[in-house]
This record gives C-alpha cells, sequence and structure tokens, in this order.
C-alpha cells in the first residue's frame, strides 16, 4: 500500500471511530438525561421537608484551608479584568500564571493547571489544546461568577479526585423563583466597563422571568481588548513581523482578545427538588499569546449541563449528567509571522510576502493550522447521609469520557503535503467513587476520613507526519502498545481542635494521584517544529510525551491554626504550613537522540544555555513546601468615618526536583498583599500593595529565566445607589515596569515558528497603569 493509501485510510478510520466514539457519548447522556427526568417526576408525589434551593449542600464543613470568595470581592474584581482566575488574587496560597487574556492559569502552593481540579457549574473542563489555551476557568465570564470556592491543600475526597494540589469550584448565580402568592417575577441586570490599558471594553446582560416552580434566565458576556502595554520599553520598536503592523517598544504583542459567552438556564422546583438545565456557548475569535509560539484564532464551545437537586428524610441526593463539545482553531495572528518563503523562482526568501503554499525548503508556507476537537461527556451521582447526630457520611460516584482530535493541516514547506496527526482519537476516560466519614465528637473536636478509587483508562489511534521524514517517530508509536490503564487510590485524614470561640487548630494528611494528560503520554514526534507546537508552561521550549508515564502520587501533611475573635468580625490570623512529597512527580529532561534525521534532540541540546531547548515529560521524585499567612483587623469602626480594616497575605513556597536537585518550574518567588479597606454606608474602598521579591531558584532544565523584586500600588473603589452601581480603580498607580515571575519567556511577535526566530532571555512584563471604571444597573 503506498503512503497516501495508507494516509487515507488512517483519515477515514479516525473518523469513523471519532463518529463512533461521539454516538456513544451522545447516547449515554441521553439515558443519564432520561433517568434524572424520571427520578425527579417520580419524586414529586413524596411528602418530604422543604429544601432550600440556594443551599450548597455536599460542602457543609469546609476545612480551615478552604477559601470562600465574597460576593461584594467578586463584584469590585469583575470590572478590572475580563479573565475569572483573577476574582481568586486574595486567595492564600494561590497565584497566577499569565496566559492569554482572558484564559491564565491559576496556582496553588506551586501546582497548576491539571494538577488542580478545577469544576465550572459542578463540570469537570478538559483544556483541549496542545497549549492549553482553553482552561476551564476561561469558560465563565467575570461577570457571571455567582460563587467561587478554592480548596487547597487537604482536599476532601468528596471534591477532589484526579489532581494533587487543590480544587477550585466556580459556579454562576443559583436559581431565582417568585415568593409564593407574589405572581411572575422579572428580573436581571446591565454592565459595562472600559479600562486604558489595551483599550478594553465589555459588557453583560442577563435577565430571568420565574414563577413559582418555574425560572428561565439568560446571561451574556462581550469582552474585547488591543495589546495592552508595559511600565516602560522592554524592546526595540519596529514591526512586529514581516509584512506586520508596528509595535511601540512598551506594547506587548500578540495580548489582544475577543471573547463572547452566552448561556440559558431552565430551573423546575417542586417542594423539596431542583432540577435546572443550563446550555451555554462560547466565543472567541482570536486570543493573542504573548508567552507562546501559536495564537488562539478561533474557539467554539457549546456546553449542556442537568442537575438535580433533593432532600429526602436519609438525607440529601445531587447529580448531574453534562456534555462539552469544543472546537479549537490556532494559527500565528496579527502581530507573528505568517508568511513563510517564497514561491519558486525566487532564489532568496523573502518572508511576510503572500504566495502559493508549497513544499520543500524552496517552497512557501501559510503559517501553521492546528485543530483540535474535544468531546468532554460527564456523569455525578453523590449523596449526603447523617448517620446520627455525630456522624455524617458523603459517598458518590463519577464518570467521566473524554475524547481529543488533534491534527495539522499542510500548509507547506516541511509542513506538506499531508496532514500530520499529534492525537488521532484520544481517549481518556474515569471512572471513580468515594466515600467520607465526617464526625463531631463533641464541640471541640471534629474528623473527617476519606477513600477515593479511581481508573483511568487512556488510548490513541495511529499517527502520521507531514511526509516521510517523520516515519522513524510515528512508526515507533504506532507499533508500541499505546493503551494504559491507571489505578488511583486517594485519601485524606483530618483532625479539627476548637479549644474556645477564639481559635481553631487542624491537622491533615492526603494522598491525592493524577494521572497523565494526553499530551504528556501521547504527543510523540522529535522534529523540532513539533516540538515546540507543545507547550502550556510559556517558556518557549519544545516538549514531547512519553508512553511510559506513570500517575503521580502526592504525599502531604498540613497544619492550619486560626486565631480569632469570639464573632470573627474584628480580627483573624491564619496561619498553614505544608509539605508535600511527590512520587512519579511528571517532570522534564532534556532530550539527546532521535529517530528523526535533524531532530533538535541531540548532544548539543543536553549542554544548551541561554537559549531555548528540547524536553520530554518523565517521572520524578520532587517535594514541595512553603507556609500562607493571612488575617485581616478592623482598627477604627465608628458612624461618622465608617470602618477601616487591615488585610494581608504573605505566600512563601519552594519546590525541588529529588532526583536532579534542579528548582521546579514556575514557582512563584516570596510574595504580600497588603491592604487597608475604608467601608462607609455604600462607599467601599481600598488601597492595596502587591510586595514581590526576587525569582532566583528556576529551574536550570528549562533555562526558566529569572525576574527581579518589584513593589506595585492599587487604588480601588466602588459605590451603590439603589439599584446601581459604580466601580473605578487604577491598577499599578505608578505605571512601574515590572516582569511577572510566571509570565514566562516573550514570544508575543516575530519569526515564532523558527527555533532561533525570537531571542531568548526576555520576560513577559506586567501591566503598566490601567485606569478602569464600571457599571451595573440591576432591575
Amino acid at each position: 500500500m503506498s503512503l497516501h493509501e495508507s494516509i487515507s485510510t488512517l483519515n477515514v478510520k479516525g473518523i469513523i471511530s471519532m463518529n463512533t466514539q461521539f454516538r456513544h457519548r451522545r447516547l449515554l447522556l441521553a439515558t443519564l438525561i432520561t433517568m434524572l427526568v424520571h427520578g425527579a417526576v417520580v419524586a414529586e408525589d413524596a411528602q418530604l421537608p422543604t429544601i432550600d434551593v440556594t443551599a450548597s449542600p455536599l460542602i457543609d464543613t469546609p476545612t480551615l484551608n478552604t477559601s470562600i470568595v465574597s460576593e461584594e470581592e467578586l463584584k469590585s474584581l469583575a470590572p478590572a479584568s475580563s479573565d475569572t482566575t483573577r476574582l481568586l488574587r486574595n486567595t492564600p496560597g494561590l497565584s497566577i500564571q499569565a496566559s492569554g487574556g482572558v484564559s491564565s492559569h491559576p496556582v496553588i502552593r506551586g501546582l497548576a493547571d491539571d494538577r488542580l481540579r478545577i469544576k465550572v457549574d459542578g463540570m469537570d473542563l478538559i483544556s483541549a489544546c496542545g497549549n492549553h489555551m482553553n482552561p476551564p476557568l476561561s469558560y465563565i465570564a467575570p461577570t457571571n461568577v455567582g460563587s467561587a470556592t478554592v480548596f487547597a491543600g487537604i482536599t476532601p475526597v468528596s471534591v477532589g479526585g484526579d489532581s494533587i494540589g487543590g480544587t477550585i469550584l466556580v459556579d454562576s448565580p443559583e436559581p431565582e423563583f417568585a415568593i409564593a402568592g407574589e405572581g411572575v417575577l422579572t428580573t436581571g441586570e446591565i454592565g459595562a466597563y472600559y479600562r486604558s490599558n489595551g483599550d478594553a471594553y465589555g459588557g453583560n446582560i442577563a435577565a430571568t422571568v420565574a414563577g413559582e416552580k418555574l425560572s428561565l434566565s439568560y446571561s451574556g458576556s462581550y469582552a474585547e481588548a488591543d495589546n495592552y502595554k508595559a511600565g516602560g520599553d522592554f524592546k526595540p520598536a519596529g514591526p512586529a513581523a514581516a509584512g506586520r503592523g508596528w509595535l511601540d517598544g512598551d506594547e506587548v504583542g500578540s495580548s489582544m482578545y475577543q471573547s463572547t459567552n452566552q448561556s440559558i438556564t431552565m430551573a423546575l422546583q417542586h417542594e423539596n427538588h431542583l432540577v435546572e438545565l443550563k446550555i451555554g456557548v462560547q466565543d472567541i475569535p482570536y486570543q493573542g499569546w504573548p508567552n507562546q509560539r501559536m495564537d488562539m484564532t478561533d474557539n467554539d464551545s457549546t456546553q449542556v449541563n442537568l442537575s438535580y437537586e433533593g432532600q429526602y428524610d436519609w438525607g440529601v441526593l445531587e447529580a448531574r449528567v453534562y456534555n462539552e463539545h469544543t472546537r479549537h482553531k490556532m494559527q500565528f495572528y496579527d502581530d507573528k509571522l505568517f508568511w513563510y518563503g517564497s514561491n519558486p523562482p525566487a532564489t532568496t526568501y523573502t518572508d511576510g510576502v503572500p504566495c502559493t503554499p508549497s513544499g520543500g525548503k524552496g517552497g512557501c508556507a501559510a503559517g501553521m493550522p492546528m485543530d483540535t476537537e474535544g468531546d468532554n461527556t460527564g456523569a455525578i451521582v453523590k449523596a449526603e447521609i447523617p448517620l446520627s447526630e455525630r456522624d455524617l457520611l458523603r459517598i458518590g460516584a463519577e464518570l467521566q469520557y473524554y475524547d481529543l482530535d488533534d491534527w495539522w493541516d499542510p500548509s507547506g514547506k516541511g509542513m506538506w503535503p499531508d496532514t500530520f496527526w499529534n492525537i488521532n482519537d484520544g481517549e481518556r476516560d474515569r471512572v471513580a467513587i468515594f466515600g467520607e466519614w465526617e464526625a463531631q465528637w463533641n464541640t471541640q473536636w471534629l474528623t473527617q476520613l476519606g477513600l477515593r478509587g479511581e481508573h483511568v483508562k487512556m488510548d490513541t489511534d495511529e499517527v502520521q507526519g507531514y511526509n516521510p521524514m517523520y516515519n522513524g517517530d510515528a512508526s515507533a508509536f504506532n507499533a508500541a502498545d499505546r493503551s494504559k490503564t491507571d489505578n488511583n487510590l486517594d485519601v485524606t485524614a483530618l483532625a479539627r481542635f476548637t479549644p474556645d470561640d477564639s481559635s481553631s487548630m487542624e491537622f491533615g494528611y492526603a494522598r491525592k494521584n493524577r494521572s497523565p494528560n494526553l499530551y504528556e503520554r501521547y504527543t510523540w514526534s522529535t522534529g523540532g517544529m513539533a516540538m515546540r507546537m507543545i507547550n502550556w508552561a510559556g517558556d518557549g521550549n519544545g516538549y514531547v510525551g512519553n508512553l511510559e508515564l506513570e500517575p503521580e502520587v502526592a504525599n502531604t501533611v498540613s497544619a492550619t491554626f486560626d486565631w480569632h475573635d469570639a464573632e470573627q468580625e474584628k480580627w483573624g490570623f491564619t496561619l498553614t504550613p505544608y509539605y508535600s512529597y511527590i512520587e512519579d512527580y511528571i517532570d522534564v529532561e532534556r532530550c539527546g537522540s532521535s529517530l528523526m534525521m535533524g531532530s533538535p534532540c541531540n548532544a548539543a541540546n543536553l549542554t544548551a544555555k541561554d537559549q531555548f531547548v528540547y524536553l520530554q515529560f518523565v517521572n520524578q521524585s520532587a517535594h514541595i513546601y512553603g507556609v500562607d499567612i493571612s488575617g485581616h483587623f478592623t482598627f477604627a469602626d465608628d458612624d461618622r468615618y465608617g470602618s477601616f480594616t487591615a488585610t494581608g497575605l504573605v505566600n512563601y513556597v519552594r519546590g525541588k526536583n529529588d532526583d536532579t536537585d534542579d528548582n521546579l518550574y514556575n514557582i512563584m518567588p516570596l510574595n504580600a498583599r497588603l491592604a487597608v479597606v475604608h467601608r462607609r454606608n455604600k462607599w467601599t474602598n481600598t488601597i492595596e500593595v502587591d510586595l514581590v521579591d526576587d525569582k532566583d531558584d528556576v529551574s536550570q532544565v528549562r533555562n526558566e529565566l529569572e525576574t527581579d523584586s518589584y513593589a506595585l500600588l492599587h487604588l480601588r473603589s466602588s459605590y451603590e445607589w439603589k439599584q446601581l452601581r459604580f466601580d473605578f480603580g487604577i491598577e499599578n498607580v505608578f505605571d512601574k515596569f515590572y516582569n511577572d515571575p510566571l509570565g514566562g519567556a516573550y514570544l508575543g511577535q516575530g519569526k515564532t515558528m523558527s527555533p532561533t526566530g525570537v531571542a531568548w532571555g526576555t520576560s513577559v512584563p506586567g501591566m503598566g497603569r490601567s485606569i478602569y471604571v464600571g457599571m451595573n444597573y440591576k432591575f
């Protein structure tokens, strides 16, 4: 059989397999929906106690290191950013890895991305991208967040799973219903904002029509911004790339974005039962990436989310089924070189000039299209059962079926003439069960013990490269055993001692597991260009997967000491030291050999410094330790001037690779956030200072960049008058220049597909001064 015949057969088989899998997932979803609706109908005749439909069962006793973002904080931070992750900025132990304008990644105690379990409206969302450009929190707009909870460190098994760093739960507002006897409820809100840096603007609208039993609501948001500017020049001014526009010296290339999110929710309540159906859609036509070689040029997602919540005489039952489908595209956007090479018979390259795509060294490439399609179907059933006045049992089961296709159409030069299959019909399916026993032994002692078992099965079909040059790597991968199965066991043990009304102490141990993601196990090419396209670290390096990876196993011990006034209103101080030892931590090592001719996996790569390098995912051992400190103190409070409260956060974390003695990548240096908050009637004013130390404990294997210390001043103010709310603020008041410690390497402009087309050594700077205003009207 010829190469082209093999490719055609492979494509047909891949499409048939993908369609079959999608049909199976939709059949499962339809079956589960039918079961849920049937259960809700049958339950209507039951005469049971009434449930408060706005309650959140199954998280009745949060751990001391659980942080719940207040409603006021969600409202005040939303106009300052279009990135939902930044609503969590005041959470102890949490930092933010900069990324796209609406798609940054939360980091909890040095662990980020797939090492965290992040649920949006109860759905476990997965980033369908080799650069992780569509992380879970990018699927909900800041203006649509109704609640946000962060579990750091010792996470209960009832909210954990397939993660080693913590859990983040973000939900849209609860459905509203009319009060009995008061007729139809109509309510809603409309808002808008503007930010000076990047000329960012957007708006949101929400509306609800509800009776006593049925509620229908709509929410929509829009966000758009140009490139933002740093607090000073960090590069020469000039064209972004050949054939592209001009960038000033302080302009951060490829930081523009546009995003639209919409959802419709229908909820039905009957006595002690609530059924909710939410359908959401997202459209991101473009989002630049200053620390990646590619940009997002389309991200379309549809989510269908059906949930049930009910209270019975034996306890509380919660169930959910969901499906999320993502179609994602990457290409070089406005600030990165698009046209590579020239049409024959040109004797010299003229990058940036439109030409007809053709193969070979003398050919022309029209950028590099990269496409992914992901289908994510899940189901969750869990119950909370009071066994006695002392004992509470939580049990549950979860299913998740995830399919991913990642392919790169031919565009010319070396990317010719065939389609590159990066991941062909990748599957990552999870089945989990858990049990959690919580006991309130007396007024002083509470214990919690949990067990969680997970079965993770992964597989993928055969792959191919653009041309025969990739055959060595592809043939070896196709001949290997690609079916992998992991059986993981999580354990959590926690004890809380409350000696009096003004103090509590909590001690815990957790064993947590995470199986590799599809890209860590199944990316296969050691070609330089292909490796550079696999990167969610933002460091500019190239990565390749490893079929031999084992699950990560984190053993964590933590203690939290909490002191406060008896009413928990005037002052509080919390101290949380922690230590984690991680077996089979998925780190990297430099690759030194390859089956592919011309691969950068060679001897020179093993010792290269001051340049981008090529890495393979490997299991090693690591440990992470640190301390989180937070507190508040109301030092003045009277009717004339209002209240004045000082708040503070201090976070310290260190991470080391035990096998190599290298530092772990992207660890935030010592940092603090101090603020004074003034409240008087409907006014709230905040003065805030960020303090960040030098970052000099960097990953040597990645040639990670160091950053200098800095201090930033921010001002915020809000006023509420009847149904109107006004927000005003200045971020980085003094327009201070600084490099973001977790911002990664600057790749926002130039010849980014080339290994040396962008100079190594420039960090992505943080945003300069930005003045913002926001208004929201409720009706």
